[in-house]
């Protein structure tokens, strides 16, 4: 018997390829990066640290760079730093990620939730009038949800928001500039109207450390405070270690939310790609934009602001689905089926059963029509304008719309 059949037989399938909506672009320089610190001598917070948080904060113009685990982590600190607690009052846009709302949640203090653009997802200065008018308190601190890679516009909301203390989710939105003039913009946790900015280095975000976040301000004592929460709340006496080199104290209540050399590494090496990563992915966007606009009236791009030259995290088609007369989750499954991955950001955090639970149901409009219309199409810098291409053909058979290309 000859050879010939059992190869045929069992000759290995092409794997077809795979677009997921957001992923890690990682070279052999990151790599390297990685095996220099495995080398090494630290693992754990060590000199990648110190030299991340420097590029970091000159990458986005700020005085302090504090990098934590992740960005959940930076959230909490920024509250913690600024003394947010039980009593206290944290105004948060809905339509964000879960950590958000529950890291105001985790200080104790309680949320109360803002609407949102129903064409942008940002909660501009119109909602946080409404919202400060229809509470019945003062909020001891509100927070900016930076969506998409747009960020919603400070100025604005800092007038708005006057002497409360004003904080910025930048989870999305690395590379941003907020414009102010057709002469002036500002990066992005530069904390230029914010007290702090929070960012995160997941795996799907503009740079990507594995897990990792970065807190951004200007006040130096604050800074020190987010350092001093993310390592236990433990500190030396540099006059006790003379006598005993074993000694540490511990004032105040932290956490164990510091990152790692490695990771800082990984993050230091993908921090130095960020200019092209952001021009890549600002590239594809508008790619998408272009094509989707030809898909007729019930589809289009997440509207963009002019207060905002935005570093793209998210590719976001508005999509009127009952008016396609198809299923939100009938078509994500036609597309995986194609190669094709998509996502939903986000559910309105004020819609969790957890929430509900503890604020009663309530609707917000402009959250709860954003959501109801979005999907996240792939989009990291990798790809190419042919698969920003594919991915909208595809959608347009599976909607059934005419694609006038």
């Amino acid at each position: 018997m000859g050879g010939g059949s059992f190869i045929t037989n069992h000759r290995k399938k092409a794997k077809k390829r795979f677009l997921p909506y957001g992923r890690q672009t990682i070279d052999e320089a990151d790599i390297s990066a990685v095996v220099d610190v495995l080398r090494g001598d630290w693992l754990t917070t060590g000199p990648s640290v110190n030299s991340f948080e420097k590029a970091f904060s000159d990458a986005v113009g700020s005085e302090h760079a504090v990098a934590c685990s992740s960005g959940t982590a930076g959230l909490h600190l920024m509250l913690m730093g600024l003394g947010v607690g039980p009593g206290d009052w944290v105004i948060v846009p809905s339509l964000t990620f879960l950590a958000t709302a529950n890291a105001v949640r985790y200080t104790g203090a309680e949320v109360y939730f803002a609407d949102v653009n129903p064409e942008t997802g940002l909660m501009n200065s119109e909602q946080l009038s409404y919202a400060l008018a229809k509470s019945n308190f003062k909020p001891k601190a509100i927070i900016a949800v930076h969506l998409n890679g747009q960020c919603a516009s400070m100025r604005n909301l800092k007038e708005c928001a006057g002497d409360i203390i004003l904080l910025e989710d930048a989870c999305h939105a690395l590379g941003s500039l907020e414009i102010l003039s057709p002469e002036k913009s500002v990066k992005t946790g530069s904390c230029y109207y914010s007290h702090a900015a929070a960012f995160s280095s997941h795996a799907v975000k503009t740079i990507a450390s594995g897990e990792g976040g970065v807190v951004t301000t200007n006040d130096y004592k604050l800074a020190e405070k987010f350092r001093l929460y993310r390592n236990h709340g433990m500190v030396r006496d540099n006059d006790e270690l003379a006598s005993n080199p074993w000694h540490y104290e511990m004032h105040s209540l932290g956490f164990n939310y510091r990152l790692t050399d490695i990771q800082c590494a990984l993050g230091l090496s993908q921090l130095s790609k960020l200019e092209r990563f952001v021009k890549n992915r600002e590239k594809l966007r508008e790619r998408y934009s272009t094509r989707l606009r030809k898909l007729g009236s019930h589809v289009k791009p997440v509207e963009t602001i002019s207060t905002c030259n935005p570093a793209w995290h998210l590719a976001v088609a508005l999509i009127d689905f009952e008016k396609l007369g198809v299923q939100r989750v009938d078509v994500m499954r036609r597309l995986s089926d194609l190669g094709v991955g998509t996502q939903v950001h986000y559910i309105p955090v004020h819609k969790q059963p957890y929430y509900q639970m503890r604020y009663g149901k309530f609707t917000l409009s402009g959250c709860e029509a954003y959501y109801s219309r979005c999907l996240s199409l792939p989009l990291w810098p990798d790809m190419t304008l042919e698969d920003v291409d594919f991915v909208v053909e595809k959608l347009a058979d599976i909607l059934g719309v005419e694609q006038n290309f």
